[in-house]
C-alpha cells in the first residue's frame, strides 16, 4: 500500500504502522461496554476523560491506571466525532448487543496493525482447529523479524489471541479452538462500511478481507446486507446480481470526497 493511500486513510480513522495497543492490551471489549454505557453518543474526549479518569466508571485501580486504560481505548476506537470510523461504531453499538464483539473488532482491526496482521492466520483455521499461542508468536516473529524479544512476542500473542476470543472467533482458555462467530446484520454493516471507506463499491463491497471476517457464503452475506437495510443501517439493492450499497449520513461531503480519491490510489 502506497504512503499516499495511507494517509488519506488514516484521514477516515485507520492507522498504520508496526505497533499498536495489542502490544500492552487485548481489544478491552469489557471496558468498551462500560465506558459507552456510561457515556452520551455524541460524547467527546472531556466526557470520556471524565468519566474515566474522574469518576473511574472502568474500576482501574490508580489515576495512571485509569489514564492508560483511556489511551488505549482512544487508539483502538477514536473516541472522536471527527472519526468516521467511531462515528459508525457508535452508530451501530446499542442496536444490537450480540453485535458488539464483532464491532468491537473490526474497528481494531482498522486501528491497529499489528492486531490487522494476524487475520489471515485466524482466518486459515478451521472450525475445531486447535490455535497454539506459539503459532501466533511465530506469525509476528514472521512479520517483524528480530524486532520483538521472545517475551514482547509471547505477551502480543496473548492479548491477540484475547481479542480474537472476546470477538467470538476462539474458544477456550488453556488450549484454545476455532470457532465460529456470531454474525448479525449490525457487524455486517460495519465491515461493509469499512470496505467502502477503501474506496469500494457495488460487488467488490462483498470480496473484502472485511467480509472475509463473516465466513458467510455470498447469498447468506446478501441476506445479512438485506437485513441491515430494512433496519435503517444502510441502503442495499440487489437487482439482477448488480449491487449497490450506500451509507446515508455515514460521511460528511469532504469525507466522502477523500473516500472517492482513495478508490484512485493503490
Amino acid at each position: 500500500m502506497s504512503l499516499m493511500r495511507q494517509a488519506l486513510l488514516a484521514q477516515l480513522g485507520f492507522r498504520f504502522g508496526i505497533s499498536g495497543p495489542h502490544a500492552a492490551r487485548t481489544m478491552m471489549l469489557d471496558d468498551l461496554r462500560v465506558l459507552f454505557s456510561h457515556t452520551a453518543p455524541d460524547a467527546e474526549r472531556a466526557d470520556f476523560v471524565r468519566a474515566v479518569v474522574d469518576e473511574n466508571v472502568l474500576g482501574k485501580p490508580t489515576k495512571k491506571a485509569r489514564e492508560l486504560a483511556l489511551h488505549h481505548l482512544a487508539s483502538l476506537y477514536g473516541l472522536t466525532a471527527e472519526n468516521p470510523i467511531y462515528r459508525a461504531l457508535r452508530r451501530l453499538w446499542d442496536v444490537n448487543f450480540l453485535a458488539q464483539p464483532l464491532l468491537a473488532l473490526s474497528v481494531a482491526l482498522a486501528r491497529d496493525p499489528l492486531l490487522r496482521g494476524t487475520q489471515p492466520f485466524y482466518l486459515s483455521k478451521q472450525p475445531g482447529e486447535a490455535v497454539s499461542r506459539e503459532s501466533v508468536e511465530a506469525v509476528l516473529a514472521g512479520a517483524h523479524p528480530d524486532r520483538f524479544s521472545p517475551a514482547s512476542l509471547r505477551s502480543f500473542a496473548q492479548n491477540v489471541s484475547g481479542s480474537w476470543t472476546s470477538a467470538g472467533f476462539l474458544q477456550g482458555r488453556q488450549r484454545k479452538t476455532k470457532v465460529l462467530p456470531e454474525i448479525c446484520p449490525e457487524s455486517v454493516a460495519m465491515l461493509l462500511f469499512l470496505g467502502y471507506l477503501e474506496g469500494r463499491t457495488g460487488q467488490r463491497l462483498f470480496s473484502s478481507d472485511w467480509t472475509s471476517l463473516t465466513g458467510l457464503p455470498p447469498e447468506d452475506l446478501d441476506a445479512s446486507a438485506n437485513a441491515a437495510s430494512h433496519r435503517g443501517l444502510l441502503v442495499f439493492m440487489n437487482a439482477g446480481g448488480v449491487k449497490e450499497v450506500r451509507f446515508p449520513g455515514y460521511l460528511s461531503p469532504e469525507e466522502e470526497r477523500i473516500r472517492q480519491e482513495v478508490s484512485h490510489v493503490v
